[in-house]
């Protein structure tokens, strides 16, 4: 009794911990621990909540991570319509709006609000007793989806809102708010990369990027995708609260909500004029994408007798800034190697002057995208540039005459290496380890902590490697001496030797490490432990097939291909050589068997784990003679699942699978 009062007192204080720390990190920006220390509390609630499940609630921040994907989207009633707004995109518009509101309440000059538009995906979010409850996309204005589980995983939405706050406010334990999910500049062009290097669909805005993300079945889906929240309306039984917009603004901060800072009051349209002039250079330095400004009333009675027509209020407008697309002609099309092997097309076009900035080239993605554009060289294309996002195609508004079709390379235009296209795939990669293009970031990853461990061999140091010629590929590292190294700049004799004993005490590492640090594309630790558990040396890897490939644990055709394919290359091969003339040629580390308890047995893991890693769990019953899969199928023996469990759990019930949550896993091992 006495354990589980104070593992809930335990759990409440934790919780109150993460709270107070997501809003300083994804509502203020200022954080007060590190990523590490956030972590470890987040680990140690998990752990709490999964020893003790009695404990676990809906506004816990452990859902932040993303729960089972549903089959489909409910539709939900909004209290009041979420109406869109009429444009404007002149002055001259925004001052008839002015005068039709001035005119419509009798008075000279109103006081008007000026916020920032965002450019994003219209939210609602429903609270009951302070906690959420409902999130709700703004659907045909009247109706939405119910996408809880997905607004759940976004940070800077408060998962709980203290009752005392609302207390102060004189508000209700139950009321909406309202606001826009965005995806910033950064983490929409992270994301783009991202898909880019794994060949698959490029979102072609940030806006469509964060519509998307937040309307996907799969919870863990939008939790990867870094998506923000800006309040900008607070109501209560559908009606405003308060006597003033400006008053809401202000309220939504003191609840915790992340709202925007820029908000301006403006006395009379002349003011409203001077602040959408001021933010149209500026939008620029912000991290999000605008692409206007919302001008609204301040008074709520003057809203009120305004009120509506059928699709819009009369008491606001937006204010659209001028689009920046211009047409230009394709002069080329030329293809860039990716830091991980990526060929991509280039379109080089005639310069033209978008937004005031000279555009001369334009991402084209992927074959794929030039196809569905039918894009040929010698065309007239629309391009459009939205902020610091690299400008894109839109389409093709005149077909050159003496236009000539693109074809992407046999051969890597860095090194002459093969170019390889998997056959579901829409990505073309270059496969040798050593090309020029993809140098930098392969030294890098092959010398990261979980692969060959090189430490002091970081992103300044390298970059002075391979601008000097010192390095061209992962072997040379073992050729450096130490007067080399102690000229580079940050480098005394002593780092230098450091750095010298570091390298040379990498060769002692694992097989499993160096097979993950050659960096072969689908080949993670994990799979690099497998391949090292099955095969006794790089040599007898670097010949084998793919049938043969396709005889260890969890190794797919797709994995089997990557890793074929990797080894196929000749400049591969040469490093290989190099790696074992320097003397880096690790043996297998066979398994331990300490017993055949689960001779014969399969087992998967899901979700998280409290007291081990999945890896960790996989090895232990490994050690006894079982087999471990990532798929559930009729010969599945067990599932073991954690917090949040994946379509795995799913798989295992419909198909009647032995399901074991970790307490029962570990008294299945014995540890219990």
């Amino acid at each position: 009794m006495a354990k589980a009062v104070a593992a809930k007192h335990e759990v409440e204080e934790l919780r109150d911990k993460l709270r107070h720390h997501e809003y300083l990190y994804y509502v203020l920006d200022q954080p007060e621990i590190s990523d590490a220390a956030y972590d470890r509390l987040m680990k140690r609630l998990a752990e709490l909540e999964a020893a003790h499940p009695e404990l676990i609630t809906p506004d816990s921040p452990t859902v932040r991570v993303g729960g089972t994907p549903r089959a489909g989207f409910q539709t939900v009633q909004h209290a009041r319509p979420m109406l869109s707004l009429d444009n404007a995109f002149s002055y001259e518009t925004l001052a008839d709006f002015d005068r039709r509101v001035r005119q419509g309440i009798g008075r000279e000059k109103i006081e008007y609000i000026a916020e920032h538009k965002f450019d994003g995906l219209s939210i609602s979010l429903q609270y009951e007793n302070g906690g959420l409850a409902r999130g709700v996309t703004r659907g045909d204005g009247r109706t939405g989806e119910d996408v809880t589980p997905n607004v759940k995983t976004i940070r800077s939405i408060p998962l709980r809102v203290e009752l005392a706050a609302l207390k102060k406010l004189k508000l209700p334990p139950r009321f909406e708010v309202r606001g826009e999910v965005l995806m910033t500049r950064k983490a929409f062009e992270a994301m783009n990369r991202q898909q880019e290097e794994s060949g698959k669909k490029i979102f072609v805005n940030p806006r469509n990027a964060a519509a998307g993300s937040v309307r996907v079945l799969d919870p863990s889906i939008t939790a990867r995708r870094r998506l923000e929240f800006f309040a900008y309306y607070l109501l209560v039984d559908g009606e405003v609260p308060f006597a003033k917009h400006s008053d809401s603004l202000e309220a939504l901060k003191q609840l915790r909500f992340r709202a925007s800072e820029h908000w301006k009051l403006c006395d009379g349209v002349e003011e409203v004029f001077k602040y959408c002039d001021a933010w149209e250079p500026k939008r620029e330095e912000l991290p999000y994408e605008i692409d206007g400004v919302v001008i609204k009333v301040n008074s709520l009675g003057i809203q009120r007798e305004l009120g509506y027509t059928a699709k819009a209020p009369r008491w606001a407008i937006a204010y659209k800034y001028p689009a920046r697309q211009e047409t230009t002609v394709v002069n080329d099309i030329r293809v860039q190697v990716g830091r991980t092997g990526t060929l991509t097309p280039v379109a080089v076009l005639e310069p033209v002057q978008v937004g005031g900035v000279t555009v001369s080239r334009s991402t084209l993605h992927n074959m794929d995208e030039i196809d569905r554009l039918g894009l040929q060289i010698g065309d007239t294309v629309l391009i459009e540039r939205a902020g610091e996002v690299i400008p894109h195609v839109l389409k093709v508004t005149k077909e050159g005459e003496n236009r000539r079709p693109f074809r992407m390379p046999k051969n890597c235009p860095e090194c002459g290496g093969a170019v390889h296209r998997a056959e579901d795939e829409v990505a073309y990669r270059c496969v040798n380890a050593a090309c020029p293009a993809k140098r930098k970031e392969s030294l890098l990853h092959f010398a990261s902590r979980h692969a060959m461990d090189i430490n002091g061999l970081g992103d300044k140091i390298v970059d002075q490697l391979v601008d000097k010629g010192m390095v061209k590929d992962i072997a040379d590292l073992y050729t450096l001496k130490l007067d080399d190294v102690a000229e580079l700049e940050r480098m005394g004799e002593k780092s230098a030797q450091n750095l010298i004993d570091q390298i040379a005490a990498s060769k002692k590492h694992t097989l499993a490490r160096l097979i993950y640090a050659l960096g072969i594309r689908m080949v993670g630790e994990r799979t690099g432990q497998l391949l090292a558990e099955h095969f006794s040396s790089l040599d007898e890897l670097a010949v084998a097939n793919e049938e043969q490939l396709f005889e260890v644990t969890e190794v797919g055709p797709k994995v089997a291909a990557a890793i074929a394919e990797f080894f196929s290359e000749s400049a591969n091969q040469k490093i290989i050589k190099k790696l074992d003339k320097a003397g880096v040629r690790p043996t297998a580390e066979k398994r331990v068997i300490k017993s055949q308890k689960f001779a014969g047995k399969s087992f998967v893991f899901t979700g998280g784990l409290a007291h081990r890693s999945r890896e960790e769990a996989g090895q232990l019953v490994m050690q006894h003679g079982a087999k471990v899969s990532g798929s559930v199928s009729k010969k599945t023996d067990y599932v073991v699942v954690g917090t949040d469990p994946g379509s795995k759990y799913d798989k295992a019930k419909e198909l009647g699978v032995p399901v074991l949550t970790e307490p029962e896993f570990e008294k299945l091992l014995g540890l219990k």
